[in-house]
Parts: structure tokens; C-alpha cells; sequence
């Protein structure tokens, strides 16, 4: 079935090709060659090399390393591999161990995949007229997540473009400390569908979705190992160049882990935000057709590999695109967005049922972020019909002037519960005169074992985004307990208590851009 389906991606790439889909595949300038590497402690590697035509021995040229995203085979990157071979790379590309036609089993970007990416290095120098004082890697999602493990233990990397990927594995899916459900579910069965879970893997994935807090350090340990924030110092000491991009609607990896990461990377550093959900926003570039996230890729390589004056590192190194019509916005740095920032209180006691889904919710993994990227057709909620019952509600007041939220949206608050266990959910909404919210971010947040009855302070980060509240509307925060993107823990029957102590206020703090 691996074969077959192999197959039949490789022969919707080349009809899309032939069709004028990818026009840089069609160059004539550029030979493809499909081997296979020796991985770490022998695994064979399916992978395919493009080398500029009448490239020799004598003179040696800049190497980029693309492994494969999780669950695609190894023909993913070829549109872009021949772009960027026309321009003078070697571009080799494979498929990751355990995924489709390579061997092993899936190791989730474990010690294995990371030495083998040295190994694929090692093969390329050998075999091919690359230069290995220019090295780079790139990667969509597991690729990106490779390629920054790979950068902090192999020194030869010296520039990396890490799209839609994850430099936090905890972060990124245990969030709040929730299980992100439909972005397991979906990853675990892709992995099942397209490759070989080792027995880890099998085991961290059930206890994973069976909420097995039990093992709870165990993956929480795994994952840190799978982490790129885990290796920073290296990161750092090795000195690559670090392009980091991802979509502000990321079910997957959500923006903020990337942000994070970026602020403490020390070496050169690039980080761009657009409108999309996971991978979207480089999916376009996959076929061949103009796709920015991949201009600046290729753009980052010129500049770090061939050392091209660009200008590139003299932009703004923090580039973002809103989710509207506006163009790209550049910062100095991340904790930019933080200088202006805007708090609505949230006033009173709100009581609410667990168990129940309002109606408040964010939408579905990979629709609806991506419905927002090209149709700005976020999920919606009818603020005035919200159960009172099962969702708490609070509003600002009308703002008169556009209110530009650019970056990471602070819920302060205390709650109490009636169970030592529990999942809320808050989402900020952009509600118009007629009461209809459209979701501008939403995070999760999980609690154990607190004491009934006992009032506790939560403070949320929710995910970061760029987005333009229309004058004339306000905001709305929406607590509620269930939500299908995550595993909910609250008790049948239990209750959550919103208060707001003299001593303590509750508030929404919001990043707005400067004017």
C-alpha cells in the first residue's frame, strides 16, 4: 500500500509539473538522482539528490539537507530542491527512518533521527561536489523539528529554516498541561497509515490519550528530549543561522513555543508569523508556485550559505503577517509586541457547569485556521445565546478606534472547583453589533489536584496572534470546560467558580500594536 501510494504522490507531482504547476521542476539545468543513505547503525534512507548539471568535483557548492515532513514521502520537497539546485545548491532530501519506504521505525525525532541527519550530511560530502564548510537544513513540521535537534549536535549546520515546526514538543501538544486531542489523534494516525511507531512511540501515544497521569513525567521527559529548547546552549554555541517560520493558527504547533525559542536563540535569528494552520503557509511552495515563506528561506540560505549580500540581515528580523489584508510588519524583537499593552477587567462571580460544550469552541485541527487563511472565516460564536449555565462571558467596552492585537493575549483570574480536577478553555472573541464573536485566539488549561472548594490563581498565556478588531466592536472573553481540540478532566458534575478578589483583580491584558 506504502508503494502504491509513493507512487501515485509521485505522479500527481509530475502531472503538476507537466501542467505548469512547478515550473522550476521543468529546468533543464538540474539532474535528480534517487539513492539510498546508511543511517545510523545502517537504516537505509530513501532519498533523492539534486545537483545543478555540470556541477564537478573541482568546485564545491552549498549543501541543504531537507528531511522529510512526518507522514510525506521523500518527493515532498522536489519543486523547491530544483529551485534552489538552479541557483546553485546540492539539494538532497529524505525520508525520515520508519516513514514509508525507509527503514526503521519511527523514532519521533529521537537520538536516531538526529544522528542520522549527520549521517545523510556525511553521505553528501562523500558523494556529491558539496562544500562542507556551507551546510544547511530545512524542514517542513518534523523536518523543521530535525533540523534544529540536528543543528545543536552537528556544527557543520551553519544556517537552518525551520518551517511550521516545534522547538517545544511539550508546548506545543500538552499545552496548559491538556492533551491536545485532534493534533495526536491526527499525527498518531498518519504515523500508523505511513509508517512503522516503534514500540516508544506506541507506548507514550496510548498513555498519552488515555490521560495516564500516572507516566505524566515519563513523557513530559520524553518530549524534552525531542525538544530543540532542551538543547539551546548548544544551539547557541554552534552559531547556525536560525530562520524560524509558523502559522499564527498552528493547530499543531501553536506560535508561541517558537517565539519562545527565538527570544533566547543568540546567533543570527529570523522569525516570521502569517495567517494558516499547520503547514499551510508553505504548502503552496511544495507544487512550485510563488510561496513567501520559501523566498525567504531561499533568501536566508543566500545569505548564510553563499554569503549574498541580501539585505536580509538587515530587515527587521521579526516579520509578521496580520490576519486581514495588511501587509508584513517588522519588529526588532518579539517582546516588542508586549510595550503596549491594554487590560479589560473581569468584574463579578461567574459560576459555570463542567462537562458541557457552550457552543464556544476552536474550531477543527487544519480547517478552520485554514478557512481564516484565505477566506478570514475564523470560527464563530453567538456571544448573546452562550448557555450562562455552561460558559462564563465578559466584555470590554465598545472601542471607537481599530484595536490592532499583535502578539501574546494574559488571562489573569481565580477559580475555584468543586473537584480536585479539571479543564477550562478561554477564548477572546471580536464581537460586532449584531453579537456575533469571531475567534481571535483560545487556549486550554488543566488542573489536578487542587483542593475543593479552595480559591487558586490561573494565569494563561493564550496563543499568539496578529489581528485587527474593527472599530465599533469589542472584545469578549469566554470561559467554558470542553472543547473537541483537547481531552477535558472535569469531574461529572463539577462546577467552576470565576471570582475576582479585591486584592487580586481578574483581567484580560491585550497586546496592541503601536500607532
Amino acid at each position: 500500500m506504502r508503494t502504491s501510494l509513493t507512487l501515485a504522490v509521485s505522479a500527481a507531482l509530475v502531472a503538476g509539473t507537466a501542467l505548469g504547476l512547478a515550473p522550476a521542476a521543468q529546468a533543464a539545468d538540474t539532474s535528480i538522482r534517487f539513492v539510498d543513505i546508511a543511517g545510523d547503525g545502517g537504516t537505509v534512507l530513501k532519498a533523492n539528490v539534486v545537483t545543478p548539471a555540470g556541477a564537478g568535483t573541482a568546485a564545491r557548492l552549498p549543501l541543504v539537507v531537507l528531511p522529510t515532513s512526518w507522514g510525506v514521502p521523500q518527493v515532498e520537497y522536489l519543486a523547491q530542491a530544483q529551485k534552489l539546485a538552479d541557483s546553485g545548491y546540492v539539494v538532497l532530501s529524505y525520508n525520515s527512518r520508519g516513514f514509508w519506504q525507509s527503514g526503521g521505525e519511527i523514532e519521533t525525532a529521537g537520538p536516531k533521527d538526529v544522528a542520522d541527519a549527520s549521517k545523510v550530511i556525511d553521505w553528501a560530502l562523500a558523494n556529491t561536489p558539496s562544500d562542507p564548510d556551507h551546510v544547511g537544513m530545512a524542514g517542513v513540521s518534523y523536518g523543521a523539528g530535525i533540523s534544529l535537534l540536528a543543528a545543536a549536535n552537528d556544527p557543520r549546520i551553519k544556517a537552518v529554516a525551520a518551517l511550521s515546526g516545534w522547538a517545544d514538543l511539550i508546548d506545543s501538544i500538552y499545552s496548559g498541561r491538556t492533551q491536545h486531542l485532534q493534533a495526536a489523534a491526527l499525527l498518531g494516525g498518519a504515523g500508523y497509515l505511513t509508517g512503522r511507531p516503534g514500540p516508544e512511540l506506541q507506548e507514550i501515544l496510548g498513555d498519552f490519550l488515555s490521560s495516564n497521569l500516572a507516566k505524566e513525567e515519563d513523557m513530559i521527559a520524553w518530549g524534552r528530549k525531542r525538544s530543540a529548547t532542551t538543547y539551546l546552549d548548544r544551539i547557541n554555541a554552534n552559531g547556525a543561522a536560525i530562520m524560524l517560520g509558523n502559522a499564527w493558527g498552528d493547530t499543531i504547533f501553536p506560535p508561541n513555543q517558537y517565539a519562545s525559542f527565538y527570544e533566547k536563540l543568540t546567533g543570527p535569528k529570523r522569525l516570521e508569523f502569517r495567517p494558516g494552520d499547520h503547514a499551510t503557509a508553505e504548502a503552496t511552495g511544495l507544487l512550485g508556485l510563488p510561496n513567501d515563506t520559501w523566498t525567504s528561506a531561499r533568501r536566508w540560505f543566500d545569505r548564510y550559505l553563499k554569503g549574498a549580500d541580501n539585505g536580509i540581515d538587515r530587515e527587521q528580523p521579526v516579520q509578521l503577517k496580520p490576519r486581514s489584508d495588511a501587509g508584513y510588519e517588522g519588529y526588532p524583537d518579539w517582546k516588542s509586541l508586549d510595550a503596549n499593552r491594554r487590560r479589560f477587567d473581569l468584574g463579578g462571580t461567574q459560576r459555570i457547569w463542567a462537562n458541557v460544550d457552550s457552543g464556544a469552541n476552536g474550531g477543527v485541527v487544519m480547517l478552520s485556521n485554514l478557512l481564516d487563511q484565505f477566506f478570514q472565516a475564523p470560527p464563530v460564536a453567538s456571544i448573546p445565546l452562550l448557555p450562562r449555565a455552561f460558559a462564563g462571558v465578559w466584555q470590554s467596552e465598545r472601542y471607537d478606534a481599530p484595536q490592532r492585537v499583535r502578539g501574546t493575549v494574559r488571562l489573569h483570574t481565580t477559580v475555584t472547583s468543586t473537584e480536585e480536577s479539571g479543564t477550562l478553555v478561554a477564548y477572546l472573541y471580536d464581537v460586532g453589533p449584531l453579537g456575533v464573536g469571531k475567534l481571535v485566539t483560545n487556549a486550554p488549561y488543566t488542573f489536578h489536584d487542587r483542593t475543593p472548594g479552595k480559591p487558586f490563581g490561573v494565569d494563561l498565556d493564550l496563543f499568539s496572534t496578529a489581528y485587527d478588531v474593527p472599530a465599533g466592536h469589542r472584545l469578549a472573553l469566554v470561559v467554558d470546560t470542553v472543547d473537541p481540540l483537547y481531552i477535558e478532566h472535569n469531574p461529572t458534575g463539577a462546577q467552576l467558580t470565576f471570582s475576582s478578589p479585591t486584592g487580586d483583580p481578574s483581567y484580560v491584558s491585550v497586546p496592541l500594536r503601536a500607532e
